[in-house]
């Protein structure tokens, strides 16, 4: 929502909530903050416009669970963007100032990086189309605007008032997310112009990370003046803190930038194993345990291939050892430990199956196994691609 990258500046792991579409989920505790704000704030409000306190707490508590909703809808929007231009996709968290994508490696086109950066605000501008449509028809133009501005008059219901406010609260969402200042949405739009424009991402990156730089001192400004000069310490702070976040991930941008462009060049292929030790996938497991767990004493796995060359899995030596007469292949675990053997090193970093296996099996466009890739070579690469000298 706010930004894809301010999450990293908080830190922290998130409570996992569910999976959607194959995408995992979390929360940040701060979420749980942002939820119980949100629902006293509009308690009162709500239960003075419907005359009953109890329904304006259910209504206040439905609110804030259903913008967190509609802020999730928007980051899926932006995850099947990306999974539809082949870039993986670890998960979406939700945190204090809204919710974050988190992919696995960048876009590669400023074509990508603007089909990636505007679905989310497609999304959210089909919430606020299809949400004010129904609020318009049920309830009119004015007591829309009433139940927006929690005017007591409204004839709005319980429901209407939901609804109204949801809108309204996404109709913000859009705004704000189109602001040209790199990392929120509209930065990202910035970004894939000038991309198209230069035909260079780094210097692409720059430009929209001096635009995000320039409005998080704007931001930190306002909420200066709205603490000091106004009073209104909530808002104030909570400028200056959205400020200080935007700010932090458009300078962290540019350190990526500059990291990546030292990376350049370097593919999977470049520092991987070309040659590793493999099971023909049709080989009983009894012969795969003697011939290969007992041969290389202390493997805890292998890589699995077909008689075609096609990555199978991975066969872990206490599945082989109780396996018996069944084939290998049957046995092997799942391939989501793989990486194309064509992926830039970047794509390595941060990577979940590279630090929970110590390696992981590089792979051809047509499935087939051209080698491994072990941590230590990643770290090895990464050393003589950064050192000084």
């Amino acid at each position: 929502m706010l930004c894809h990258h301010c999450h990293q500046v908080l830190g922290g792991s998130s409570l996992r909530l569910a999976n959607v579409f194959g995408i995992r989920i979390g929360v940040d505790v701060s979420w749980f903050v942002v939820l119980f704000l949100a629902i006293f704030w509009l308690q009162g409000s709500f239960g003075d416009i419907l005359d009953d306190s109890q329904l304006g707490f259910i209504t206040a508590v439905a609110t804030a669970i259903g913008f967190f909703a509609s802020i999730l809808l928007h980051e899926l929007g932006h995850a099947l963007a990306a999974r539809r231009e082949g870039i993986p996709v670890t998960g979406i968290d939700l945190f204090f100032f809204g919710g974050v994508m988190k992919m696995a490696g960048d876009t590669r086109s400023p074509g990508q990086e603007f089909r990636v950066a505007v679905a989310g605000p497609l999304v959210t501008l089909l919430l606020v189309i299809i949400g004010g449509l129904v609020s318009l028809a049920l309830i009119g133009a004015d007591a829309f605007w009433d139940a927006v501005r929690l005017r007591v008059t409204t004839d709005a219901g319980a429901f209407e008032l939901w609804l109204s406010f949801l809108v309204a609260m996404n109709m913000l969402l859009l705004g704000f997310n189109l602001v040209p200042a790199y990392p929120l949405d509209g930065g990202r739009i910035a970004r894939a112009a000038a991309w198209k424009v230069t035909g260079d991402r780094g210097r692409a990156t720059r430009f929209a990370a001096i635009l995000g730089q320039g409005f998080a001192a704007l931001l930190i400004g306002w909420g200066l003046y709205l603490l000091l000069a106004l009073g209104d310490y909530v808002s104030g702070l909570w400028a200056m803190v959205l400020g200080y976040l935007l700010g932090s991930s458009a300078r962290a941008a540019v350190a990526q930038t500059a990291f990546q462009e030292k990376l350049a060049g370097v593919t999977v292929a470049d520092i991987m194993d070309a040659e590793p030790v493999t099971i023909p996938a049709d080989l009983p497991a009894a012969r795969a345990f003697e011939e290969y767990f007992l041969r290389y004493q202390g493997w805890p796995w292998f890589a699995v291939v077909e008689p075609d060359g096609r990555y199978a899995g991975i066969a872990h030596r206490d599945a082989v050892e109780a396996a018996g007469a069944t084939p290998v292949r049957d046995v092997a675990a799942g391939t989501e430990d793989r990486v194309r053997d064509d992926a830039p090193l970047e794509a390595l970093l941060g990577s979940e199956p590279l630090r929970r296996l110590g390696a992981l099996m590089a792979v051809d466009a047509e499935g087939r196994l051209r080698g491994v890739v072990t941590v230590d070579q990643v770290t090895r690469a990464l050393q003589s691609r950064l050192s000084p000298a």
